[in-house]
């Protein structure tokens, strides 16, 4: 047992200040105004501290120089990394790949999932950014490894950059081989066979996103009412608001159904345009997300790579040798300080984008806040909002003291 005491707890509806957290057993088992102790108790001083509910991040592609394409362990060790950045569960995220790049990908994060090593922050299932996208809204995804829906082979050949090495089928039986192991499917919904991927995938247990899309509005709807429930970095490489031709960002804003990521470092999207859409949604229907690359966590200057390709580490995010952007070097504790520090929102709304929504989107009803009988799953912040502490389970994995 252990007992976070004299900190501000940030609940889903409120500040509780200077009170105290019991964990139980990898539960929280209660909730105590003032200090406590407990006999027997482990007694950790969380004065002047806030303690939130440890961070999600449902789309993070590296930190600390590892990708999730790197092979070997590489998942294992950003599962390692992560805790320091108040991160306790993430899905590992690919760029478009090749079939066997997919499945020893895919490989990887079974054995993580599995294993669960102490210490570390848990591997959830996967986050494809999938080869079927637009390669007019690309961005940093590699051209060559995009294709089509399956059933379309008359036009596939003139959509591959690099005709002959695999299609569709061979990426969705990748998928197939391995479903428990990919949670969330990006897709396009505007290319030939778009919405009845979304049925099929969908119906097959996974959560679809649209996103690296071209869709206009009226097809960006009918992926919804396909079943898309998620949008992929919200703005970012996707359709812009129009005045008269909402397009995909505007279908995602009007439709309670989709919950999008947001990359919450005030470069992506500019902080007027994250206020406004946090506003139209509700704090409680967007995910703060990182995007982070294997220069998250690195130094300006210094060289990482996304998905094999080099990136450069800038002060605003991370790009390729061209200049496309390339992802963020972002992490989950710099998102939670811009969501109160930029984006002007409580700290109980940032809890709830960057801890609750996720754990909900996913299905993790006993992850995500800070509630009796939840999992015990915590970060310790100070004042300046920078991780002091990190708890799995009501166990320490990180710590700065």
């Amino acid at each position: 047992m252990i007992v976070l005491a004299g900190g501000d707890l940030v609940l889903p509806d409120r500040i509780h200040p200077s009170a105290s957290l019991i964990v139980d057993d990898g539960l929280i088992a209660a909730i105590e105004p003032g200090r406590v102790g407990p006999a027997g108790a482990t007694v950790i001083d969380t004065t002047n501290c806030y303690v939130v509910p440890g961070f999600i991040d449902v789309h993070v592609h590296g930190v600390q120089g590892c990708d999730t394409l790197d092979g070997g362990d590489a998942i294992s060790r950003m599962a390692a990394l992560l805790p320091q950045y108040g991160v306790t569960a993430f899905c590992p995220t690919s760029v478009a790949c090749p079939p066997d790049v997919l499945r020893r990908f895919l490989d990887q994060v079974r054995r993580a999932r599995v294993a669960g090593m102490p210490g570390t922050a848990r591997v959830l299932p996967a986050h494809l950014e999938s080869n079927f996208i637009n390669p007019e809204y690309r961005g940093a995804q590699p051209a060559a490894c995009l294709r089509l829906p399956p059933g379309l082979d008359d036009v596939q050949q003139a959509y591959k950059s690099d005709p002959g090495e695999y299609s569709g089928v061979q990426i969705l039986s990748a998928i197939a081989v391995s479903r428990a192991d990919v949670g969330i499917v990006t897709l396009a919904p505007e290319l030939p066979g778009g919405i009845d991927l979304i049925r099929s995938l969908v119906s097959a247990g996974h959560l679809i996103s649209l996103g690296h899309s071209g869709a206009d509005f009226e097809t960006a709807i009918a992926a919804i009412e396909a079943g898309a429930s998620h949008a992929t970095h919200l703005f970012n490489r996707m359709t812009p608001i129009a005045h008269r031709a909402p397009g995909l960002a505007g279908a995602v804003l009007a439709r309670e159904e989709v919950t999008p990521e947001l990359i919450c470092d005030g470069y992506h999207v500019h902080p007027a345009v994250c206020a406004v859409a946090i506003a139209a949604k509700g704090s409680r229907n967007v995910m703060a997300i990182t995007d982070g690359t294997g220069g998250s966590g690195q130094p300006i200057g210094s060289m990482a790579t996304l998905g094999g390709r080099a990136i450069h580490v800038r002060d605003e995010a991370a790009f390729l040798d061209d200049g496309t952007l390339a992802g963020s070097t972002l992490t989950m504790d710099r998102a939670f300080r811009t969501i109160v520090t930029s984006f002007r929102r409580s700290l109980v709304d940032a809890a709830w984008m960057c801890s609750t929504t996720p754990a909900r989107q996913l299905g993790l009803s006993e992850w995500g806040r800070i509630e009796e009988g939840v999992t015990g799953d915590l970060v310790v912040l100070d004042r300046n909002l920078r991780v002091v502490r990190t708890f799995i389970e009501g166990e320490e994995v990180f710590s700065l003291i």
